[in-house]
């Protein structure tokens, strides 16, 4: 099954970067940007080997980074 389209995001948090998926549940680490992607690629292609139904993919179209703001009381 080819699956095409997947938006990630990717930051960096602390000496960490981060990639997740927008598009189903999955993230990664690692030391460098180029390392993190090649951990979440490897972690996509394990979550789609055990998948049952494509269904489960969420279509992501133009997202927007935005700020929140949170009031604790």
């Amino acid at each position: 099954m080819k699956i095409t389209g997947l938006k990630s995001v990717v930051w960096k948090e602390g000496k960490y970067y981060v990639a997740q998926c927008l598009n189903v549940d999955v993230s990664s680490f690692g030391k460098t940007r180029k390392e993190t992607l090649g951990n979440l690629d490897e972690a996509l292609e394990l979550y789609f080997e055990d998948l049952k139904s494509p269904s489960k993919i969420s279509k992501v179209e133009r997202p927007e980074l935005v700020e929140v703001s949170l009031s604790r009381a």
